[in-house]
């Protein structure tokens, strides 16, 4: 028995989107799919890693935008659509540079990881009187500023560990939606 009932608010988007469960189901499998790949072949140069993880993105954004469109107006599926507007353009990106793809996901990661660091760094300082052991986190702090510089000189094994980091996520993503799609068909009339 599901919390929401016909009459509630709400219940139109959620019929609108049990009518299409399955395309849930699609992308947790797609996703899915491309994890257990990634893992199974790490021998795969990053280029074609890289391009797994367009292709995906290109998947999951054409099945979010079609899961968006579908459903006869009822509700109000914008995030669907910006979900696989997003995907299609990573895709495409991913696709006409993988090399920059990889390069800047790697720079990203590798900048937020230095300024998280600092950042804690500087907040543990500012807390020395009011906390003991704040060492804990300006050490934690430390770790990540080494981290985001290892990155930024090893880029080829920050690349493969960032991939597989991407597959891990995938898996679970995946599974979350089939799990969510199954119980949408539950939802569904006809």
């Amino acid at each position: 028995m599901s919390s929401l009932s016909p009459g509630l608010p709400g219940a139109p988007l959620l019929h609108s989107l049990a009518r299409y469960w399955w395309l849930f189901l699609l992308r947790g499998i797609v996703a899915i799919l491309f994890g257990v790949l990634s893992f199974m072949w790490p021998g795969i140069t990053l280029v074609t890693l890289v391009l797994f993880w367009g292709a995906f993105a290109l998947v999951d954004g054409v099945l979010a935008l079609a899961n968006a469109i579908m459903g006869g107006g009822v509700g109000s599926r914008w995030w669907l659509a910006l979900v696989g507007l997003a995907g299609i353009a990573a895709g495409i990106v991913t696709f006409m540079n993988p090399g920059l793809t990889a390069v800047v996901l790697l720079w990203f990661f590798a900048g937020w990881s230095i300024a998280l660091g600092v950042f804690q760094i500087v907040g543990a300082i500012q807390m020395r009187r009011q906390i003991e052991n704040e060492w804990t986190l300006i050490l934690s702090g430390v770790v990540s500023v080494l981290f985001g510089i290892l990155l930024f000189t090893l880029p080829g094994a920050g690349l493969i560990g960032f991939i597989w980091v991407i597959a891990a996520y995938a898996i679970v993503f995946g599974v979350l939606l089939i799990g969510f799609a199954f119980r949408l068909k539950k939802h569904q009339h006809g």
